[in-house]
Order: structure tokens, then sequence, then C-alpha cells
């Protein structure tokens, strides 16, 4: 089916919606001097407001002295032909916004390894997110967009949070929106972001008014075409994942822009809808995303004692999580895609060496799928942190901090990676000398007996 195929109601001439959205827009653009922060997800509601904030931008020209901030979130983990999108719409928005002098600024944020999927699940071994411990949410998308949005507030004193919400899009999502208390201006507080108020331009929009204004104005100012992203409704079920920023906002999981590897929902119809929509490519993801809602239920490939030294099913055991990576990179030659980054394996194997490991297991893991990755790269801050803690512990167990703090050098600067037998070999004779050293200057410290 093409895209011209698609049935789309056809809707009476009246636009009063839109006219109001324009000027409801134009007014609170120049009402104060908060910068607007649009949350975009790549969906059509989004979309929608992304565009009319564009538009309005393009129109008042040199006017235009207020910044806006473009906030999307992409979790490592999309549909990777919703990414690869995402990724094309959020380029050539930047772009163009640059060429043409206009003051919008693109995030695409991302989490850090230490939020990632996959180093949660495979580096410190948390079970696949459930509809009870979804703890992909705060991790992956909540934290890295409220630190983006956190810091545009420390800057400019405040923000308008522009989100795509809708009453039409279910009674419950209706009876929250109509629940918040609002200002004059008709903008309510963000319940969690300090100094954040939130505008929902399009909450009064059908969605058949949706889709008329993106089939009518498709391009977008910006470039590019919205086909994809309407193709993408043809082809899989689900609703829109928007943008968290907290946790009242419902799991997305199974929406057509949300997670490849989402084991929150029983069945994802998404990839189901891309696959059958002539995506096969896909099968195999949905065959590991399947299996890691299976391996959850097993209690044979968790630990038996939880995180918080509890009896019960705890995190993925040791051999699991080595059997999870080894497969995934497996899965990274099948799909040929790029499915875990250098940064997230580096950090899986700090995790284990802390927990388990002492032959750099990940690494190595890593080698025999090709993959050469180095080990994680210590900051100034996390140098600091490290040695001050040194400071601290070293007198309740008796040891000289300056003689902890060389061990503990020789690791960070001189032998950052072990990879080869000559280096750790080396790195034991430096030991060696330190400890031997320490030894000496505590003897003639000793008092005499």
């Amino acid at each position: 089916m093409k895209l011209q195929d698609i049935q789309v109601s056809v809707l009476p001439p009246d636009q009063e919606h839109v006219v109001e959205t324009q000027e409801s827009l134009r007014a609170h653009y120049f009402a104060d001097q908060r910068p607007w922060v649009v949350a975009y997800s790549g969906g059509k509601d989004s979309t929608l407001v992304l565009q009319l904030v564009y538009e309005l931008l393009v129109e008042l020209g040199p006017t235009a002295r207020k910044p806006i901030f473009v906030v999307a979130s992409d979790t490592r983990v999309e549909a990777p032909n919703v990414e690869e999108y995402l990724a094309d719409r959020l380029s050539r928005l930047a772009s163009h916004a640059r060429a043409n002098g206009l003051l919008l600024h693109v995030h695409r944020v991302q989490p850090t390894p230490e939020q990632s999927f996959w180093g949660n699940l495979i580096g410190k071994g948390y079970p696949s997110p459930t509809r009870w411990f979804r703890w992909c949410t705060t991790k992956m998308k909540i934290k890295p967009s409220r630190a983006v949005i956190d810091g545009i507030v420390r800057d400019y004193g405040g923000v308008v949070l522009l989100l795509g919400t809708r009453l039409d899009e279910s009674a419950s999502r209706a009876q929250r929106m109509e629940a918040r208390a609002t200002n004059s201006r008709g903008l309510n507080p963000h319940n969690e972001i300090p100094d954040a108020l939130v505008m929902t331009p399009i909450a009064e929009w059908a969605t058949d008014q949706v889709w008329e204004y993106l089939f009518t104005h498709n391009p977008p100012p910006w470039g590019g075409t919205h086909d994809f992203m309407l193709d993408l409704y043809r082809q899989a079920s689900g609703g829109e994942c928007p943008v968290v920023l907290d946790l009242n906002t419902p799991s997305c999981g199974g929406s057509r822009f949300g997670c490849w590897t989402c084991t929150v929902v029983k069945e994802d119809k998404s990839m189901r809808g891309f696959i059958d929509s002539g995506a096969t490519w896909m099968e195999p993801l949905n065959e590991f995303r399947n299996w890691l809602k299976e391996i959850r239920e097993d209690t044979s490939k968790r630990d038996g004692i939880r995180r918080n030294d509890s009896i019960g099913p705890g995190p993925f055991s040791s051999e699991t999580r080595k059997l999870i990576l080894r497969r995934l990179l497996a899965l990274e030659k099948t799909v040929g895609r790029r499915l875990i980054e250098d940064a997230e394996i580096a950090y899986i194997q700090q995790q284990w060496t802390d927990k388990f490991d002492v032959t750099d297991s990940a690494l190595a893991i890593a080698r025999e799928f090709k993959r050469e990755v180095g080990t994680v790269t210590l900051t100034p801050e996390d140098l600091s942190r490290d040695l001050a803690l040194i400071d601290e512990l070293a007198p309740r167990f008796e040891v000289q901090s300056i003689w902890a703090t060389d061990l503990y050098s020789l690791v960070t600067e001189r032998y950052p990676s072990l990879d080869s037998l000559s280096s750790r070999q080396q790195l034991l004779e430096d030991v060696i000398k330190v400890v031997e050293n320490a030894v000496r200057q505590a003897d003639r410290t000793e008092p005499a007996a």
C-alpha cells in the first residue's frame, strides 16, 4: 500500500481549531521570557506541535527572540527503523534552523552507560522490566531528559514545556488533564520539575484533525517529508509513546515509537506489525525480546538473593549475564546493525569486575565477535571521588592512604588496559614494589621495642 492509498477522513472546511491554536501560540510566545521546550518523540502529536511551533518561528522572523529547545529521547534501544527516522528528523531540523538563523536548539538525549538498558540488564543483572518493576522508564527516559531540561531551567530561571497530549487520546488522559490546576494563561505547573509550566497546544484537537493537518502540510518546513512517519502508523498497531518526564506517564510498551526490547507488554504488537508489513529482518529482534521476557521468569537464571539481601529471585546470575551478552552480540551479526555501544560493554565489564569477574569476561566475549572494547575512561570527577574515598576508608583499615593511592594510580593511569599477559605481569611486579616499599617505610617508623 502506498501512502496516497491511506484513507483520510474528509473534514469540513472549518479550520477554526488551527487558527485558534496558532493565535494562542503567538500570544504565549510573547507573554513572558521563559524559553520553550518542545517534547518531541517522532509520533504524530509531538510532530504536529513541533511543526506549529516551527511555523510560528518562521512567521515571526527577526521578531522571534526567545529560544526554543527541542528535546527528543533516544533510549538506544528504539526500534532501529524508528531510531534512524528520529535521527534524520532531528538532523534536518537542526540544519534548517541553523541555516535560517532561527533560535531553535535540538537535543537528542540518550542514557549514559550507567542508565542504559544493557548497562542495567547485563551489567547489574536487573531482570527485564515488568509492569510492576519498570526500572527502564526512570533510568533511560526520565533522567536523561530531565538533566537537559533542568540545565535550561538553571540557565533561564524557568521554562514552558510544550507537550502533544490531547483530550481525545483516552478517557483517563482527559481526566488527568482536566484535573490539573492552571494559571491565568491556562498553563499548569509541572508536578516534578520546579519552575516549569506545561502547555498543551493541541489538547482540544481530534485525532482526525491531527491527521488532516499533517497530510495537508507535508512536507514540513524543515525539509524531508512526513511519509515515513505516516507509513509507520499504517504498519504497526499500538499507541504513541511520548517523551516521558515523570512516572505519571503510563508505559508506552508496544507503541509504534517504543523500545524493541520492551518486556512490559505481553506481546510487542508494534514489532509484529512491522514484521507483518514486510520488515522481516526484525524477526530475530522480536525473538530475542521474547527470550528476555521468558528467562525473567526462570529462577534458574537468577541469583537466589535479592539486591537488598533478602531471599528470593534476585538479579540475573553471572552466567546468565554472559549468555545474554553473547547472544546480543550474535544478534548484531544476524541483523547487521549495532545494538550495543562500546561504552556500554566497558561499563558492563566494570560492573562484573566489581561483583564477580576478574578475567575481563565481557571484553573477551566482545572480542569473540570482533569488537575491541577499551576499558572505562575515568573522568576527573571519578578520580577525585575515588581518591576522597581512599582517604576516608584507609584509616579504618589501618592502611596508609598514600600507599593505597599509589596502588590506585597504577591501575587507573599506568595500566588502564590489562588485555595482554605482559601488562598483567608488569602490573603484578609494580604492585609488589609498592607493597615492599610500604613495608620498609612501616619498619622505619615502627618504634623500637
